[in-house]
């Protein structure tokens, strides 16, 4: 059990010992437990901030899919930049008095420690909800249900989600389902050269109901982060696919009559491949920057992006449209992202 514990992931010691230097800023709950080869791996959850629900959320994640350590990275980044800065930053404590802070750095350990994209029953968590496609999704890219052996696999039928995506769910909707708004980012990678921001739905092209909102947030992102590389889109101009987590809990929301906005960060990670072609011959070099100068300038490339979202979801009244806006901006976003269709 000692060689084990000595080879579970260093970042499962970085989230806690990042939770303990917060002391009383934070709470520090392990959601799930996931056991590989006997040796139990936690899932973490750290939550600061206001508990008043009126108040609105951020949620950040990380490591759904074990083999994209660098969204992990991304979020533990951001999380200890904010335990630093509690120690003197009387803006900042300001701000956790009128909003919500949610960490999940680690979705996946099991992934993680095993170097798969799933989950270690074979189970690609982003695909394993039970959110059905409205069109039809591409062959395995879009979930599949004929074996574990293959990727995209959804688990199967009628099942329940697997422990790591209930435990996604259950977080999301105990902090930040029960607030008026609320924003998440689930950081990945692995595709293409440019960073991208998609927002639902994955599972139709159909434009959310919230669209005015997110447009809204992406013109506030494009005023206020100068020169920003983002590709901001809806999923579904990429591909459609089956069983979308945050598809699923974006429509629990829109039921309960609540905003929530959930972002995913797709880093570019061929252009890491570009800059340094030996990396496609290594699992972890297709989806993760392998040289440290690199792997340090893109954790410092998204904390202006993640500062900036704490920022406009405290002062979401600021921003979002009132109802006299709303037609006008669902109008523009129209044109912005569905009038020429799919992309070629």
């Amino acid at each position: 059990m000692g060689d084990a514990a000595a080879r579970l992931p260093t970042e499962l010691a970085d989230i806690a010992r990042l939770a303990s230097d917060a002391g009383p800023h934070a709470v520090t709950q392990t959601v799930a437990e996931v056991v590989v080869d006997g040796t139990p791996l936690p899932v973490y959850a750290v939550v600061l901030g206001s508990a008043d629900p009126s108040h609105p959320g951020v949620g950040f994640f990380g490591g759904v899919h074990g083999l994209e350590r660098i969204g992990t990275e991304v979020v533990i980044a951001c999380l200890r930049a904010l335990v630093q800065r509690l120690k003197w930053d009387a803006t900042l404590q300001r701000l956790l008095t009128t909003l919500r802070i949610v960490f999940m750095p680690l979705v996946n350990p099991g992934g993680l420690w095993r170097g798969t994209r799933a989950n270690p029953q074979g189970v690609d968590l982003m695909r394993n909800s039970p959110v059905e496609c409205a069109q039809a999704a591409p062959p395995l890219l879009g979930g599949q249900r004929l074996s574990a052996a293959l990727p995209w696999y959804r688990g199967p039928a009628g099942a329940p989600m697997q422990i790591e995506a209930q435990a996604v769910c259950r977080v999301v909707e105990e902090e930040l389902l029960c607030r008026p708004f609320a924003l998440t980012v689930d950081c990945h990678s692995g595709f293409g050269l440019r960073d991208r921001l998609w927002f639902p739905h994955a599972h139709t092209p159909v434009p959310v109901r919230h669209l005015p909102e997110v447009l809204a947030l992406t013109e506030l992102l494009d005023d206020n982060l100068a020169h920003h590389r983002y590709i901001v889109e809806p999923q579904s101009r990429q591909y459609l696919a089956h069983g979308d987590l945050w598809d699923h809990l974006y429509l629990k929301a829109e039921r309960g009559g609540r905003v929530l906005l959930p972002l995913t960060l797709e880093m570019g990670s061929w252009l890491w491949i570009k800059k340094n072609p030996r990396q496609m011959f290594s699992r972890q070099g297709l989806f993760n920057p392998l040289i440290e100068h690199r792997q340090h300038r893109v954790l410092r490339r998204h904390m202006g992006l993640l500062e900036f979202l704490l920022r406009a979801a405290c002062s979401y009244r600021a921003w979002c449209p009132a109802q006299a806006q709303r037609e006008a901006l669902r109008e523009r976003a129209l044109q912005r992202w569905y009038a020429a269709g799919r992309p070629s």
